[in-house]
């Protein structure tokens, strides 16, 4: 049975890794690929876990040998996948799910049309500034600094670039509530499946179906009208300059979100 590929992006902070890791733990016969990234590591990052890590000499050196399917520069670091992952997924004839920034999904979907392409969103600024200032601080303190707010504005600012994309994926998650985005997410690929594949759905096929149907970009667009309108991302016109305000507890708060060291 052949493999379904699955693409998911997101801004920096949206969540979308704690959605595949809990995917995962839900649906067998999917296999996650893990990127090859020349950042360093953050908090309890494992090498060849959630990312391999290499030096920029050593990711340049593979992209004359042509490893990856795709690659990409974000934020003055490299990420790629590795052409190996898609070929060892099919051998096994499990699904892949590329978890990949908008450049290199643009890429893919140009040399895989067929990939079922998904896109997570934040509900609104505020919670996209809380989830990635905790998740910067959490490193800076690693590192015995501060918090750099000059990134932080400008990761803000490209993550409000990157939700303009959101028009070429076919489906769309809203990550407000974390079960519920894993509930929608575990319906996409099931859906997938069962009208890719012919593979039956154990459970509520009815309703799986339903959900998914409702997560795809073409009926979304009254789901995603405050979201597209707190960013101040209306029409065909595109992105309005957004102001992204501090809270004035933000440094002193010790709530953290459930997802907000994510990707």
């Amino acid at each position: 049975m052949a493999g379904i590929l699955f693409i998911i992006s997101a801004p920096s902070g949206s969540g979308k890794s704690t959605l595949v890791r809990e995917l995962r733990k839900q649906v067998v016969g999917i296999d996650f690929s893990v990127s090859w990234t020349t950042r360093p590591p953050r908090g309890s990052e494992q090498n060849g876990l959630e990312y391999t890590f290499t030096t920029r000499e050593e990711f340049e050196r593979m992209i004359a040998a042509g490893v990856f399917l795709e690659h990409a520069e974000v934020f003055g670091h490299y990420y790629g996948t590795a052409r190996k992952s898609l070929e060892e997924a099919r051998l096994a004839g499990h699904d892949l799910m590329l978890d990949i920034d908008v450049q290199g999904a643009a890429k893919v979907r140009a040399k895989m049309p067929e990939a079922v392409s998904i896109f997570v969103m934040p509900p609104n600024p505020r919670v996209l500034r809380h989830r990635l200032f905790n998740r910067m601080r959490a490193d800076a303190m690693q590192s015995g600094v501060k918090v750099d707010k000059e990134e932080l504005r400008r990761r803000l600012g490209e993550a409000t670039k990157e939700i303009e994309n959101y028009r070429e994926y076919g489906y769309i998650l809203v990550n407000d509530m974390l079960d519920r985005a894993v509930a929608q997410l575990e319906a996409i690929v099931l859906a997938e499946r069962y009208y890719r594949n012919g593979e039956a759905i154990a459970y509520n096929s009815r309703r799986v179906l339903e959900v998914a149907a409702a997560c795809l970009q073409r009926n979304s667009q009254e789901r995603l009208k405050p979201v597209l309108e707190a960013f101040r991302i209306m029409g065909s016109t595109g992105q309005q300059q957004l102001n992204f305000e501090e809270d004035s507890d933000e440094e002193d708060s010790d709530s953290d979100e459930e997802n907000s060291d994510d990707d």
